[in-house]
């Protein structure tokens, strides 16, 4: 069959990868892809948020299956797109139609959502323009750091932890009163801190059954020792030492059950990935958010754990077939570390030659932010490449991956040199 992944980062290059092993594969085709990906299959020059664009690709490609990587096109609502469109509909999306992705798309819906389900989370309210009094008397209630998060989609930069009680409330105002996110803060939750150790939870479901990934955990702070600016992410370690059967336990009973039976109770038809982001506080988890896509750079170190056949497990849930048999899961240990452009994530420059790419296997790094011209490959955003190790201890997988990042080189590159060290 042939297949067309959406999306241009390290996420999309892993899918590639796992995809490119299917025996059911006839082509493959990323959208736009990066210098990685063309590597595996076919670049398509196509942005995943204009359908009309991509539906002409899938006729001109005679395409039986779309993988959604981002966020946007789910919320936007591509699988609804499909559905309606009698040239499309009998092709296999793997993403939630729009309703399903508000949960992603909507901080406000998705905390209403876990209150109707007893889903465990932080203590919430949320607020409009017009109620920015009510909001700043609610932040007086709470302890520090108080949390801000933007009601919509953001590109990971909507949430704020912030100590100081003056300044929640300036950004509170600039949030709702001055657009700093655009549109998606035109509504903002305020919600409880939580402390405690996070941790990332997949499930792939046909809205009735589902099956879980290997959680990990990521790393968001630029700076070693989780300091600094919030990051798209900058490394990742799968599984999660302190993830012991009993507390994953409460994560399914608790959590992941619930999810997919409110999906059902509500009517919310949901066919792909749901990202739970945890926290465990104590030796209970909680919720912290949920998305409704693989994550990056989670799947870096998830996708290799992987040894079942995942096209064939997409094409079940196509043909009506799925079950609730686990996947087959490596036990052994993955990490991911990100190598970044300096300045980011703020202001980067772009258009950096990358050496070094020979000296490592193909299986040790990720393409995310980068475009090869004339067989020269160079950096194209914040987040460059994930590379990986892999080892049957954590210690072994740790050694590799920072010995492969030792082998790349460009003008600015930066990394986090303790990714896993916390575990």
């Amino acid at each position: 069959m042939n297949v067309l992944i959406l999306g241009s980062g390290g996420r999309e290059h892993a899918l590639t990868w796992k995809i490119a092993q299917s025996p059911l594969l006839t082509r493959l085709f990323i959208g736009p892809g990066n210098a990685g990906t063309q590597q595996l299959g076919t670049n398509l020059a196509i942005s995943p948020t204009d359908f009309d664009e991509v539906k002409k690709a899938v006729i001109d490609k005679q395409i039986h299956m779309v993988v959604v990587g981002p966020e946007a096109s789910l919320v936007k609502g591509i699988h609804d797109y499909f559905a309606n469109d009698a040239a499309l509909k009998e092709v296999i999306v793997i993403g939630p139609g729009a309703m399903g992705a508000q949960l992603e798309g909507s901080k406000k819906y998705a905390k209403e959502f876990m209150k109707r389900h007893n889903i465990p989370t932080a203590a919430y309210q949320s607020f409009s323009p017009e109620e920015i009094q009510q909001a700043k008397d609610f932040l007086k209630e709470m302890n520090p750091p108080y949390v801000l998060k933007a009601d919509g989609l953001a590109a990971g930069k909507g949430v704020l932890i912030l100590d100081d009680i003056v300044k929640a409330e300036a950004e509170l105002e600039s949030m709702l009163l001055d657009a700093k996110f655009g549109e998606a803060s035109s509504t903002v939750v305020v919600e409880e801190f939580l402390s405690g150790v996070e941790l990332s939870c997949f499930v792939l479901t046909d809205g009735e059954k589902y099956k879980l990934l290997p959680f990990a955990k990521d790393y968001k702070r630029i700076g070693e020792g989780d300091t600094g600016l919030n990051t798209g992410g900058m490394g990742a370690i799968s599984p999660v030492p302190f993830n012991e059967p009993a507390f994953k336990q409460k994560i399914i009973d608790r959590i992941v059950e619930p999810t997919i039976k409110g999906l059902q109770q509500e009517g919310i038809p949901y066919i792909g990935f749901v990202f739970i982001g945890l926290i465990k506080v104590g030796s209970d988890p909680y919720v912290i958010e949920y998305n409704v896509r693989l994550g990056d750079p989670e799947t870096e170190v998830v996708l290799p754990r992987i040894k079942s056949d995942l096209l064939e497990t997409f094409v079940s849930i196509g043909e009506g077939r799925f079950d609730s048999e686990p996947l087959e899961i490596d036990p052994g240990y993955a990490i991911t570390i990100m190598a970044v452009s300096g300045g980011y994530p703020e202001a980067y420059e772009k258009g950096k030659p990358i050496t070094g790419l020979d000296d490592l296997d193909s299986e040790a790094l990720y393409h995310a932010g980068t475009k090869e011209e004339n067989s020269v490959v160079y950096t194209n955003g914040g987040r460059v490449m994930a590379i990986i190790g892999k080892g049957d201890t954590m210690e072994k997988a740790l050694e590799e991956g920072y010995s492969n990042i030792k082998c790349l080189q460009y003008e600015g590159m930066y990394y986090r040199k303790d990714i896993g060290f916390d575990l």
